[in-house]
């Protein structure tokens, strides 16, 4: 360690295990470090770097209060408490995949994994800290949001050459401003002259952030494609998979690159919340009430946990027991008004008493009692419901389509659509709002309904209704196997009887026999499955 950084450098050490203090005390010492504050809790670092200016911290990942150094590390990064000229260490015991890529994930400076020696310790702490020193006018540009002065200042930095041995963070921190600046034609040359150079994963990435930003879809594929072999980089490229695959309203694809994302590293909200609003797009119900219980397990205790969390898990909750079987309803209405209780206890004093009398409404109706809830809902005080929450309203607009006031639906969608229509940027819950508001238009039924009617039209022997209603049934729940094989019988039947054939069959056969095959099945799905093969390979 150079004497002269060891003098100047101020460190903060948050540390709770005594014997990990102990060595660390001790090796700073050793190293020379005379300006180093200790503390044991994350409230105290908080208190610490809101006070006082820090070159570098050395934070344990496992602090054993409020969720550890992990959260801890959010809540700086979204108070703006860790500037960019601040260097932050994670150190910890665990290094299990899902922590190694949880902590990759927040972008520290470093990582050492406990225990480490005193050699260790200055190799990486000398490192950190010379190069926030070293770029510190950059830095200071960027932590005060001016793009444009961190360009002039780098590409000034890049014409020193005492400054050889930091060029390539460097050019990674140019790369980086010309993205956050949307100069993505001008970002897609710098990252392909960088490449052509040397193959940088950090330049791969930015290429394929700039070809996807840019539209270029098939060469961004490929690109992330090719990133995605690089083990330290595949995380991020299932991230920029799902995000093309938005943007090119494939959202299956994008699902199944957000869930693999999610199984590498558990503890991203953010990815769930994705998660979420992807699988109630794709009518997934089942995944869209486990994604909106992980983001409540998830955000406990932590800067994202909010009343809203609780709310979204309860009508995930509805949405999923509303297209299951009767046996499963009452177990999936439990652990809905567990999330109730919940809120109720977590947050006594948050308004959301019009929120929650909606999903009760949408309970009764579940439950069987449909006057119930068309009262219930009929009695919403609903003057300057423009201005309720998001969120809310479309519970709203679910639960007045339900009891029959599709009109209501109707209009609540409408005024939500105009709301949200004005940016040009993908959103999730835009396109959820659309979808929805085609859907209530041209199905008046709720989900629970529209297999009931359907059932009893199979049953009176009238098949050309009971072929439509099914078909309805199947575009909102397109994952349910009971659903999908009603579908199919319904096919059967009209061939057997030589009815007409329909459009696009042979397309529809096939979506219906992949959810069916991708389901785990009953003994008595299986066997009425089996029996129908024949004829649906025929009419295919």
């Amino acid at each position: 360690m150079k004497p002269n950084i060891a003098k100047r450098a101020r460190v903060l050490v948050a540390e709770d295990q005594a014997l990990a203090k102990s060595h660390m005390k001790y090796a700073l010492d050793e190293l020379g470090f005379e300006h180093v504050d200790y503390v044991v809790k994350p409230t105290q670092a908080l208190n610490a770097l809101s006070q006082q200016h820090y070159d570098a911290v050395i934070c344990a990942y496992d602090l054993r209060e409020d969720h550890g150094g992990y959260c801890l590390f959010e809540t700086l990064k979204a108070q703006h408490l860790v500037p960019l000229t601040t260097g932050f260490i994670f150190t910890s015991a665990d290094t299990s995949p899902e922590a190694v890529h949880a902590i990759v994930e927040l972008q520290p400076d470093e990582f050492l994994a406990k225990p480490f020696s005193v050699n260790q310790l200055e190799k990486r702490l000398s490192k950190v800290i010379a190069r926030k020193m070293v770029l510190n006018p950059i830095y200071q540009y960027m932590d005060e949001g001016n793009l444009e002065g961190a360009l002039m200042a780098v590409e000034a930095f890049i014409l020193e050459p005492k400054y050889a041995e930091y060029f390539p963070l460097a050019l990674k921190v140019k790369g980086d401003l010309l993205l956050l600046s949307k100069r993505y034609d001008e970002a897609k040359s710098f990252f392909q002259g960088i490449i052509n150079v040397q193959e940088f994963a950090w330049a791969k990435y930015g290429l394929c952030k700039s070809l996807v930003n840019l539209k270029e879809f098939e060469d961004a594929e490929r690109a992330i494609l090719s990133l995605a072999l690089n083990l330290e980089s595949n995380l991020a490229s299932y991230d920029l998979l799902a995000e093309l695959k938005i943007r090119e309203e494939a959202f299956d694809d994008a699902l199944e690159c957000i869930n693999i994302a999610r199984e590498v590293s558990p503890r991203n909200v953010k990815r769930h919340q994705t998660a979420m609003e992807l699988s109630r797009i794709t009518h997934d119900y089942q995944e869209q009430f486990d994604s909106a219980r992980k983001i409540v397990r998830y955000a406990k205790q932590s800067i994202h946990e909010c009343a809203e969390h609780y709310l979204t898990a309860a009508r995930a909750g509805v949405d999923f027991a509303m297209t299951s079987s009767p046996s499963e309803v009452s177990h999936i209405v439990q652990q809905t008004n567990d999330y109730l209780r919940e809120l109720k206890t977590a947050y006594p004093k948050e308004d959301v008493a019009q929120q929650v009398h909606v999903i009760n409404a949408r309970i009764c109706y579940l439950q069987n009692d449909s006057e119930k809830a068309k009262t219930m809902m009929e009695s919403l005080d609903f003057r300057h419901w423009e201005d309720k929450p998001t969120e809310a309203l479309i519970d709203s607009a679910k639960a007045f389509h339900e009891v029959g006031l599709q009109g209501n639906a109707l209009k609540i969608l409408e005024v939500l659509e105009q709301k949200l229509s004005d940016s040009d940027e993908p959103n999730l819950v835009s396109f959820y709002i659309k979808q929805e508001k085609r859907e209530k238009a041209s199905i008046p039924l709720s989900p629970k309904s529209l297999n009931n009617a359907a059932v009893l039209h199979y049953q009176q022997g009238d098949l050309a209704k009971s072929f439509n209603t099914f078909l309805q049934a199947y575009q909102v729940m397109p994952k349910n196997p009971a659903i999908a094989l009603n579908l199919l019988q319904a096919i059967t039947m009209r061939a057997k009887q030589g009815q007409p054939r329909i459009n696009k069959v042979v397309s529809l056969v096939k979506r219906c026999r992949t959810t069916i095959e991708s389901s785990e099945l009953t003994e008595e799905q299986t066997q009425r499955y089996n029996n129908m093969k024949t004829v649906l390979n025929q009419v295919a």
